[in-house]
């Protein structure tokens, strides 16, 4: 295991949210150098206000059967968001409830977006200047553990920021942590709890020939 890859939270520099010793090997890739994404343009379309990621969207209903067999749930309401800009659909079909449906195929949506999307942070001098959206974020959760429950709404959010650093820093998280002031351990925390987001990331170490966190 490299030294950013370390999980120690009881080193001097783990606790401080320092780079866990790796600064001699640890670098940025060059801009084109880094894992194929598709990129929009800032604020990330996860992190915006809800009204305003709703309006890139398109809902779809569609009536399916439910589980439980001819005796239970026979049918629900499923319910599909399109985010028109990329193309990333959110959907949720298990509840009879149209209104439980709609809400959680949004979350969905949201935290895909956070995973597969990707704003650029070196399209602006300083994102945390020039994207007061992405800064908002970094703002609100440093100096934190980053122990942020999979029911919170910000998860997506606070993931979709995190996420753009990581691949701009060839999915090193000891090349973050400073710009955030939370430990390596912390964010490698946070991605466990997250599994597609940890694949997501260890696929950005695979293309720079990293070995994967775990």
């Amino acid at each position: 295991m490299s030294r950013d890859d370390t999980d120690d939270s009881n080193t001097p520099d783990a606790r401080h949210g320092k780079r866990d010793g790796d600064d001699h090997s640890a670098k940025r890739p060059e801009a084109d150098e880094r894992f194929p994404a598709t990129i929009v343009p800032h604020p990330h379309p996860a992190t915006i206000d809800e009204d305003d990621l709703l309006r890139q969207c398109e809902r779809r209903a569609q009536r399916r059967s439910g589980p439980g067999g001819q005796h239970r749930n026979k049918t629900s309401t499923g319910i599909f968001w399109t985010h028109v800009p990329t193309g990333h659909i959110g959907e949720a079909t298990e509840r009879r409830s149209q209104v439980d449906n709609q809400r959680e195929a949004f979350q969905r949506l949201r935290m895909k977006l956070a995973i597969a999307v990707r704003t650029d942070p070196r399209s602006v001098d300083d994102p945390r200047i020039q994207d007061p959206v992405a800064r908002r974020w970094r703002d609100q959760y440093a100096g934190t553990p980053l122990r942020i429950a999979s029911s919170n709404a910000n998860l997506a959010s606070v993931l979709a920021v995190l996420l753009d650093d990581l691949w701009d820093a060839g999915g090193q998280p000891s090349l973050v942590a400073d710009d955030w002031n939370v430990s390596t351990s912390a964010i490698v925390r946070l991605l466990r709890g997250q599994p597609a987001a940890l694949q997501w990331v260890n696929q950005v170490r695979q293309h720079h020939g990293r070995k994967p966190l775990r």
